[in-house]
């Protein structure tokens, strides 16, 4: 095996690290939200809600683009959420084209039971994550090694 070949094991089995440490948060979300009765996507969708700044509106779009998900998705997501009474949909005053996703009381419910778990989690495991990621990161290649697609010249 050459240089530049064990380089790159080096790399990978650090970047498979760090994926490791974000898959097992990732689990704990997906088993969590499944014990509170909603899929993880759905947890996502409440969270990205109640997360918007005051005075604004999660349109579709906009949930679509945070949890990079399709439109037709996104607008699947939100019609399970309004039928299971988690959200409504309201028209946008500015405009009438677009509605705007609101957390319901069941939706709150369901947030308030998930944020303390999901933060609990993160006290716990987020300094394996971070060290993972500082890992991957401190082995950067030299400026002699090819780039990924995507990144800066």
């Amino acid at each position: 095996m050459n240089e530049r070949s064990s380089i790159a094991t080096d790399r990978l089995h650090k970047l498979a690290e760090f994926r490791f440490q974000l898959r097992k948060f990732l689990r704990f979300s997906e088993i969590a939200s499944e014990a509170a009765g909603i899929s993880v996507q759905q947890y996502q969708m409440l969270q990205v809600i109640a997360a918007m700044p005051e005075g604004q509106g999660a349109s579709i779009s906009y949930l679509a683009e945070r949890m990079i998900l399709r439109h037709n998705s996104a607008v699947e997501l939100v019609d399970r959420a309004v039928r299971a009474g988690m959200v409504r949909r309201e028209s946008d005053d500015e405009d009438l084209r677009r509605s705007i996703v609101k957390l319901m009381p069941e939706g709150e419910k369901v947030i308030e039971q998930l944020i303390p778990l999901h933060l609990a989690e993160i006290d716990l495991r987020g300094r394996d994550i971070i060290a993972a990621l500082e890992v991957v990161l401190a082995s950067r290649p030299s400026d002699a090694e090819p780039k990924a697609a995507g990144d800066a010249a």
